[in-house]
């Protein structure tokens, strides 16, 4: 089923919605009724509720505030329609879910209004956008490539998981164009624009493999790039699978993950460079050669680095911040009895010119807020906050809530403002908190697992600077530069 076409006829379900919801202080506001049907008028929110005390409470620095919820909204108001990555085209934001993708307008920032929800189940979807297109990650074996598709065991050979292409030039009806199957599926993937302009790369990031899966053998020390070309998205496929460990990466060790692919790549095309999170391995990639990345310098943490998670480079390319994702992000690593450099940032500087560089250890950084052991909470996703001549980044670490963080100084980074709910439960673990947060023209976006989508507004005088940059398209994964503006 290798870049099977839909066939025409196939309707995906879509739910086009206008709703707002505002959530201030510790004011929950109930989700609005049913949002099955079409409706252009916003719906009004439940009378606001007290939370309990020590659930759903929100604590912040006086620099970061919370200026807007707009809670899940049915039929993704369940605890298993976890909201994922989120992608931006002017004035919209693009939430991934478990049970598909959410298309917002965020042109108020204040007002947050969904525009429409495209049911698609397949964890995680993760998501990007590029002009009229839209990619979004299968990382679940399903019986088929369709949005209708079921779950089924990936030991049977017709099980499918992969890249899903979908049209969004009318955002309240997206189209389902094009399914790309991909080796062990796609946890996560990176845009990576082609230099003539007329085709886009997917870096396709999969792990885990299982000699009973048909699609999915060991090893698997490799990536798959599809490349989709813009005029014929139809025509997507994968081009090449480069392997990234010929000496078959890390062997693992207790408390830490064996590399059997990658997590998570971030590319930074203007520089050719691009930094796997590759479980046990962090890379640095030469990507001068779009179809054919090439290893430059492989880094290990033996120590205390358990999964290899996700990377941010710098605006100047010269650093790289890998996250470790201990306990799988449904663990509870920001308590007393983690410390502070096991499920944390490590900060690497890039030394060395051309082949020659190498990655060197610098420092690591960790929230320095202690967390119950009923929270979810470890390093997750983030954005440089395009500060001009600083290295700040704003960050969601779960149910840790969302962090400002400045590594201008690689060997002393420091927190300079933060946001965050209380736990989702006082008596049991529940998994939620902030997936990711990104700076986007203006604003801070938070997808939260469970709460919907945040708006925060980041007021502080070492960061005004950012106010400045606006970009028309933001892929976290794909990092731009900001010196041009």
């Amino acid at each position: 089923m290798v870049g099977s076409t839909l066939p025409r006829g196939r309707q995906l379900r879509i739910v086009s919605v206008a709703a707002t919801g505002l959530l201030l202080a510790s004011i929950a506001v109930a989700s609005p009724g049913n949002a099955q049907t079409v409706s252009s008028a916003a719906s009004e929110p439940a009378a606001a509720v007290q939370a309990p005390l020590g659930v759903d409470e929100i604590a912040s620095s006086p620099n970061l505030k919370l200026i807007a919820n707009l809670p899940k909204q049915a039929p993704f108001d369940t605890t298993a329609a976890l909201g994922t990555d989120i992608a931006f085209q002017g004035r919209y934001a693009f939430v991934g879910n478990y049970d598909g993708f959410v298309i917002y307008d965020v042109a108020k920032p204040s007002k947050p209004k969904i525009v429409s929800q495209v049911l698609c189940p397949g964890a995680q979807n993760d998501v990007s956008v590029y002009g009229d297109l839209l990619f979004l990650s299968t990382d679940s074996s399903r019986n088929d490539d369709s949005c209708s598709s079921t779950s089924q065991s990936a030991t049977n050979k017709a099980s499918w998981e992969g890249i899903k292409i979908f049209d969004i030039k009318h955002k309240a009806s997206p189209r389902y164009v094009k399914a790309v199957e991909t080796a062990c599926g796609s946890h996560t993937h990176t845009l990576v624009p082609a230099k003539d302009k007329k085709s886009v790369y997917l870096y396709v990031s999969s792990y885990s493999p299982n000699a009973a899966f048909p699609d999915c053998q060991p090893p698997h020390d490799s990536i798959s790039i599809v490349k989709v070309p813009l005029k014929k998205p139809t025509d997507a496929a994968v081009i090449a699978t480069p392997n990234l460990f010929p000496d078959g990466g890390y062997e693992g060790r207790t408390g830490g993950s064996a590399t059997t692919g990658c997590h998570d790549i971030t590319a930074y095309p203007t520089k050719d460079l691009a930094a796997g999170a590759c479980m046990g391995d962090g890379v640095l990639l030469d990507i001068s050669k779009r179809e054919a990345p090439r290893v430059l310098h492989t880094v290990r943490d033996t120590t205390n680095f358990a999964f290899w998670h996700s990377a941010t480079f710098n605006n100047r390319g010269t650093k790289v911040v890998f996250t470790d994702e201990l306990g799988g992000g449904g663990g509870a690593t920001c308590n007393e009895t983690v410390g502070p450099e096991r499920g944390a940032n490590a900060i690497y500087d890039i030394t060395g010119r051309g082949d020659q560089r190498k990655l060197e250890f610098r420092s690591y950084y960790k929230i320095p807020r202690t967390n119950g052991d009923t929270e979810n909470c470890v390093a997750h996703n983030g954005s440089l906050i395009p500060v001009l001549g600083k290295d700040i980044m704003v960050q969601a670490w779960y149910q840790g809530g969302v962090s400002v963080w400045d590594f201008t100084n690689s060997r002393k980074p420091k927190e300079i403002g933060y946001w965050e709910r209380g736990p989702l439960s006082d008596s049991q673990l529940i998994v939620g908190g902030s997936w990711s947060a990104y700076y986007y023209n203006g604003h801070i976006y938070s997808s939260d697992i469970q709460k919907g989508l945040d708006v925060l507004a980041l007021n502080d005088w070492r960061t005004w600077t950012a106010k400045l940059a606006h970009f028309r398209e933001l892929n976290v994964q794909t990092q731009p530069s900001y010196l041009s503006w």
